[in-house]
């Protein structure tokens, strides 16, 4: 396969089809870079878009975030779901401000570093914030390489040594052109090569796609979706809600159960709550989970976010 031509056609692709994303434009920052790139790991951009918006009003720079309470993280991390990523943002952005002066690091290995910080985040920072080459490679470009080069309809359920070593092949040698590349691929994966419905009539290099030439193969394997309705992520995503949405901790008591006083009026993060009619048991795991994680914590008073 000719990757030049692959590379110029992407190129070309990109310049009109790529979406207007903030921590795409000429004026973002390493730090708004770093920061969508926690936000968007599970996360569709269109949740992402405005909590990220949201964070670079209220936290522009990392000592800013750094000089906040861990709690106000959270609290302003809505429903973008996993949000021990809050908390691992917020130690990240300390350790930005003791260790490197409050700059983001360029390099790979110092981005590596930084807490909740794994391979991909510390290429697609290096990469994407500093224009360093690097080996970018996310769920849609997986599933792009799997489809063009490996002639597969879905990449392995976990990378291998053999995608990482695919990828670093295709990269361009120059430093602009892989960023581009690297960009350009994952725009094509999230929307145009997606994974139930890809539209491959609008494909730029559909004429050298191997899984189009093999007839599109089915899958091997079918993806295992993630349950959310009765599960305990959707329980502890509700006591966060609850604990988000008050100013002041909350009891005990009232996370367990309705109280009849309050069984009219009830503030709408309590009412998702009850809603839910979890067992207690399962109350109990969620609240002692969220405890254990940091992300909650119990004073007398009661429950509250973290300080």
């Amino acid at each position: 396969m000719d990757a030049a031509v692959l590379h110029a056609r992407l190129s070309d692709w990109f310049d009109d089809a790529a979406r207007d994303l903030p921590w795409r434009l000429p004026s973002r920052t390493p730090w708004g870079v770093l920061v969508s790139e926690f936000m968007l790991q599970q996360t569709p951009v269109s949740r992402v878009l405005p909590v990220w918006e949201d964070w670079m009003s209220r936290w522009p720079a990392p000592a800013d975030l750094a000089a906040a309470p861990a709690g106000e993280a959270l609290r302003h991390w809505g429903r973008l779901g996993y949000p021990r990523r809050a908390l691992r943002l917020h130690a990240a952005a300390t350790a930005v401000v003791v260790h490197h002066g409050g700059n983001v690091p360029n390099s790979y290995a110092e981005l590596l570093a930084l807490p909740g910080v794994g391979t991909y985040t510390a290429a697609a920072v290096a990469a994407f914030a500093f224009g360093r080459r690097e080996t970018v490679v996310d769920t849609n470009i997986r599933r792009v390489h799997a489809r063009l080069v490996g002639g597969a309809a879905l990449p392995a359920p976990a990378l291998t040594a053999a995608e990482m070593k695919r990828a670093a092949t295709l990269l361009p040698d120059d430093g602009p052109a892989s960023v581009r590349w690297n960009v350009a691929v994952m725009e094509l994966g999230a929307l145009v090569c997606t994974a139930r419905t890809p539209s491959c009539e609008q494909c730029p290099v559909l004429d050298r796609c191997a899984w189009v030439a093999a007839g599109k193969p089915a899958p091997t394997y079918v993806p295992k979706g993630q349950s959310w309705a009765g599960t305990d992520r959707q329980v502890r995503g509700a006591i966060m809600h609850v604990l988000r949405h008050t100013d002041s901790p909350v009891p005990r008591p009232l996370i367990r159960e309705r109280p009849v006083d309050l069984a009219h009026g009830t503030p709408a993060a309590f009412e998702k709550l009850y809603g839910l009619h979890a067992p207690l048991e399962q109350l109990e795991r969620a609240l002692n989970g969220l405890l254990a994680d940091g992300l909650a914590e119990e004073t007398p008073r009661g429950l509250q976010l973290p300080a």
